[in-house]
């Protein structure tokens, strides 16, 4: 491990830094909603979905679990924490299993309820961690960049 591997190891990413990638993974993430509701109308032969059924509010929410927890157990970063150089990590550096992923979204929805309150205590917590990230033992940090040779 050289010297900048090991200084940004558990390096806490800055808050800006968060809300940048969150921001892009956002874009992304309505992409595929949009897709997602193309094909329930061409489906429906261009019905509209009528407001608050079930099936296609939890649909929505299970797209971007998928997404979001799909791409924190494999690598740690979605594409916007990769272009920001950052990842979701536990609290001792390792990879988050499914179960923990899904914990930190589900909770991660807590935290954003109050007004995204639970979001925003990452300006006044040391380590920066959101209460989501408090209650699952992760912690986002600043990635390595990739060495080149």
């Amino acid at each position: 491990m050289d010297s900048e591997t090991a200084t940004l190891a558990l390096e806490p990413a800055s808050v800006w830094r968060r809300l940048a990638a969150l921001c892009y993974d956002l874009l992304l993430l309505t992409a595929l909603i949009f897709s997602f509701t193309l094909l329930v109308v061409a489906v429906r032969l261009g019905a509209a979905v009528p407001p608050g059924t079930w099936w296609y509010l939890s649909s929505l929410l299970a797209i971007a679990m998928a997404f979001f927890c799909g791409f924190w157990v494999h690598g740690g970063q979605t594409l916007g924490m990769r272009a920001w150089r950052i990842r979701v990590v536990r609290a001792d550096g390792g990879v988050l299993t499914w179960l923990q992923a899904a914990a930190r979204f589900a909770l991660g929805l807590v935290a954003a309820a109050p007004a995204g309150l639970g979001l925003w205590w990452s300006f006044l917590d040391a380590d920066k961690r959101g209460w989501h990230d408090r209650w699952t033992g992760t912690r986002v940090v600043r990635a390595a960049t990739a060495s080149k040779r």
